[in-house]
């Protein structure tokens, strides 16, 4: 479960940055997921609360956004959404493509914090 690593690495991250803003406790850490980062998002939650265990962060939410598949259309010269991750086709026009341009998030990207 590589969820679990994910996790730990995330509130070492928030550890570093609550120490280096002085003494602020961290109440939630905000983090992008992309359906195909290939992280399992209930998985993750729960790797979250162990990792947080005997931590400054014990007790902190983390608060998952999902970030959908989008491609780039060459026929739309747009990017949209796919009809499913199983087939990379444009959503709009049915048009392949292999050129992922959002989906493969795995990003912290806000902490809320408490002084």
């Amino acid at each position: 479960m590589h969820e679990l690593s994910i996790a730990m690495s995330i509130v070492e991250m928030a550890q570093e940055e609550a120490g280096l803003r002085g003494n602020v406790q961290i109440q939630a850490v905000h983090l992008r997921l992309g359906l195909l980062a290939g992280v399992v998002k209930d998985a993750l939650l729960s790797s979250y609360e162990m990792a947080c265990e005997t931590t400054p962060l014990e007790g902190s939410r983390l608060i998952i956004e999902e970030i959908p598949v989008e491609i780039y259309c060459s026929n739309c010269k747009a990017q949209r959404p796919v009809h499913s991750i199983q087939y990379f086709c444009c959503a709009e026009c049915g048009t392949p493509s292999a050129e992922v341009t959002r989906g493969k998030e795995l990003e912290v990207f806000a902490l809320e914090i408490r002084e």
